[in-house]
């Protein structure tokens, strides 16, 4: 069976795989407000995370270009539907942690997203979607292309919102107290 015909069955897999956990853990399977959106883009709001995408669904295209990138440097062996499965793999165990209650009281404490309470399950699978989108998008374009793409990407979240995927990086791993009030707009 080629790499692809492997793809075309893990990576729906191991979403459905992804989704029964988060319901397991007692994620909601969309937003408390009982709507879909495609854009929700009020931060801190009770939408946060909820919809098919926020403003953080441009971190989870970086993570692709950087699955990409990672894969093609320890992986490049195998081809790039294996790589892409992995991908799927790694981010679906993020998807999982991130809706912990270690890591949304992590959130909390340390961060900006003081009412942070996790991602719907329909977040979650988008936000896989978009890394799966960031991972393809890599692995079409010059590296050039992507890195600029990443750096732009990081800099418009950042004018826009405060935050992107660096801060966000590291406000979990070392909050640093002046980059938490600048975030909150003092």
């Amino acid at each position: 069976m080629g790499s692809r015909r492997v793809a075309w069955i893990a990576i729906p897999v191991l979403i459905a795989i992804t989704v029964t956990i988060l319901l397991a853990m007692g994620r909601p399977p969309i937003c408390a407000c009982g709507t879909i959106s495609l854009w929700h883009g009020a931060i801190n709001s009770s939408e946060d995370s909820q919809q098919l995408s926020d403003w953080y669904s441009f971190s989870h295209v970086i993570h692709g270009f950087l699955f990409f990138g990672g894969g093609w440097l320890l992986l490049r062996r195998y081809a790039a539907p294996v790589r892409l499965i992995l991908a799927v793999a790694l981010e679906s165990g993020w998807e999982i942690l991130e809706n912990s209650p270690v890591i949304i009281d992590r959130y909390r404490t340390a961060t900006i997203a003081l009412g942070y309470n996790g991602d719907s399950v329909l977040n979650s699978v988008s936000d896989i979607g978009m890394m799966m989108l960031g991972f393809l998008f890599a692995a079409r374009m010059p590296v050039k292309v992507t890195v600029l793409t990443a750096i732009a990407f990081e800099l418009f979240t950042l004018w826009m919102i405060r935050d992107n995927l660096t801060l966000n990086i590291l406000m979990l791993a070392a909050p640093v107290d002046a980059i938490r009030v600048w975030q909150a707009g003092a």
